[in-house]
């Protein structure tokens, strides 16, 4: 009871939040409706139509000179299986600086260097400070008030189970937010270390607060270095996981990950770009190296969506803007898992000796005619004949049509 009363004293919070903005200057209001409506098949014999629509009213404004707020909520109508209705507080934070110092509080954005183990809303604080020698962060964060399936927590299995299932209002409490987890970090960041390279190293620490019996604790060390060159940029990145699974007694456990990119830009009318990108994140080998265990489940495909857990991806992009309303972006995308346990379910079957899942292709078309108006197009399809995996499984495929309208 004590834990939901906490999220109940949340609530009310975010609700005062957004009655301060009557007391403040500068104000500037904001509608986003996105709408939605996808067709596609996931492998099964049956195709399916979804449909959603959101709307985000936002508020910001200036605080004194330096300081500024932006409040931000969602309400969600859409179609998938059964119809349903999800209220959501978005992007709502207050930004306090102080000469090149400043600290953040709300509910705001954060992905590690990466992009692998953390990415998305979360609520906490973060103080970060600018200097020549480069930018600090320091931060924390709780995921237990999000969302659950837009947030995406699912480090355990009862994590998996916890999350699952659709909103009842009926037991809001229960059936409505993520898994409760905190994590915070430090990072060190400098975009022209020696005038030659990018680099950002970060340090986390992720901490299970849920109810399980089985607590699930560990630690990130995470490096990312970009060197540009010309129209060239070499990125190499990687990190180290340290876990804890303490249940009876408390098992160590280290987990590795890694990419390696390359990106080319044709300075041209098309403004185009190619990028290759290699990602690695480790799997189960034995009794001390475990499989790579994400805070945040990242999809990299568009139609191919497993946990960055036990998994590799070899990808190629091309994106180019066809015109000054019209952009243009192709993804190949081939999924391989590094072990035979972590990654279950389609296109591998339970008996499956394979490691090759398969290879996925996506296109998106972008049409932004105006600046408050803009149509997405896309399409893709996951062929599991082109692994080993799976190979007899059907063929996956989805097409989207999207529409925002933005009203300042």
């Amino acid at each position: 009871m004590k834990r939901l009363n906490i999220k109940k004293y949340l609530l009310t919070f975010f609700i005062l939040i957004f009655l301060m903005p009557s007391a403040l200057t500068a104000q500037d209001f904001g509608i986003t409706l996105n709408i939605n409506a996808g067709y596609g098949n996931p492998g099964t014999d049956e195709s399916k139509f979804d449909f959603s629509a959101a709307l985000w009213p936002r508020l910001s404004g200036l605080i004194g000179n330096n300081s500024d707020y932006i409040l931000t909520a969602g309400l969600t109508l859409g179609a998938d299986d059964n119809f349903y209705i999800v209220p959501e507080i978005m992007h709502t934070e207050l930004t306090l600086r102080f000469g090149s110092s400043g600290l953040r509080i709300g509910r705001f954005n954060y992905s590690d260097p990466l992009v692998l183990i953390a990415n998305g809303l979360f609520d906490g604080f973060q103080f970060f400070h600018n200097s020549h020698a480069g930018i600090i962060r320091i931060g924390a964060w709780y995921t237990g008030f999000l969302y659950k399936n837009n947030a995406n927590i699912a480090m355990t299995e009862d994590d998996v189970i916890n999350s699952g299932g659709t909103l009842d209002y009926n037991d809001f409490l229960n059936t409505y937010f993520a898994p409760s987890r905190a994590f915070a970090s430090i990072e060190w960041e400098h975009l022209s270390l020696g005038e030659i390279m990018q680099m950002r190293v970060s340090l986390i620490g992720q901490f299970d607060l849920t109810a399980a019996e089985s607590k699930y604790n560990n630690q990130y060390v995470v490096l990312k270095a970009g060197l540009p060159i010309n129209n060239f940029l070499i990125e190499l990145g990687g990190s180290l996981e340290l876990s804890q699974t303490i249940a009876d007694e408390t098992q160590f456990n280290l987990s590795l990950a890694g990419e390696l990119g390359l990106s080319i830009l044709f300075p041209s009318e098309l403004n185009s770009r190619i990028s290759f990108k290699g990602i690695i994140a480790g799997g189960h080998i034995d009794d001390t190296i475990s499989a790579f265990v994400p805070i945040s489940t990242i999809y990299y495909g568009y139609i191919f969506k497993q946990k960055m857990a036990g998994l590799s991806v070899i990808s190629f992009n091309y994106s180019a803007r066809l015109h000054q309303t019209l952009g243009l972006s192709v993804n190949a995308l081939y999924f391989v898992r590094n072990d035979l346990g972590t990654m279950q379910g389609y296109p591998a079957a339970e008996e499956s000796g394979g490691y090759f899942l398969g290879q996925e292709f996506a296109i998106n078309l972008v049409w932004s005619p105006f600046s408050d108006l803009q149509l997405n197009v896309r399409g893709g399809i996951f062929i599991p004949a082109l692994g080993d995996a799976g190979p007899d499984e059907n063929l996956s495929w989805r097409f989207d049509l999207t529409a925002v309208f933005a009203l300042y």
